[in-house]
């Protein structure tokens, strides 16, 4: 998009915050993951990339070997549609699961992984696809028990890749903004 989407203005605060907000309320906690000295001033613990370079794959490594927690949720920073409640319920429904991880899919039918539920189980597995050169998170999660959790409601799942994909969703949201 040619700039740090984490960083752009959204709703009074960077994106990277509004997004925060949302994970903090349905699970109490966040950490970011990513370079402590860029986002440190958001408000948040910031958990160093150990694998930078390497992708959300190398992200959720990194959040999973930080956390105490058994469960956790992860979110890319640019999906301001993603509310409390659906998090929420992801966290609820990953727990009473036999599951290593808690995939929605939204209207299209595909997996959402950087709006899933992480289980420490897949830790090893991700960790062993990283070291193998594996970038794609589905790909990473071969041989893990992953559960797909459809999700009817429209955008929820929308993130921002272009500058075009952020100037509809902020038009579409009250209160966003460039």
């Amino acid at each position: 998009m040619g700039c740090d989407k984490a960083l752009l203005p959204y709703r009074g605060a960077a994106l990277a915050q509004y997004v925060a907000r949302e994970l903090e309320r349905a699970a109490g906690q966040v950490a970011l993951v990513g370079d402590p000295a860029r986002y440190g001033h958001l408000g948040y613990p910031v958990v160093r990339d150990l694998a930078p370079g390497a992708g959300p794959l190398g992200g959720i490594c990194s959040a999973l070997r930080s956390s105490a927690a058994a469960w956790n949720l992860v979110l890319a920073c640019d999906m301001p549609g993603v509310k409390a409640a659906l998090l929420a319920r992801l966290l609820a429904e990953a727990e009473r699961g036999e599951q290593d991880c808690l995939l929605p899919a939204g209207p299209s039918g595909r997996p959402e992984p950087l709006c899933g539920v992480y289980h420490q189980r897949c830790l090893p597995v991700l960790g062993a696809a990283l070291a193998r050169g594996v970038r794609k998170i589905m790909d990473g999660l071969a041989g893990t028990r992953v559960r797909i959790l459809a999700i009817r409601d429209e955008g929820v799942f929308d993130n921002c890749n272009t500058p075009e994909e952020w100037a509809a969703h902020a038009d579409k949201t009250p209160g966003g903004g460039i």
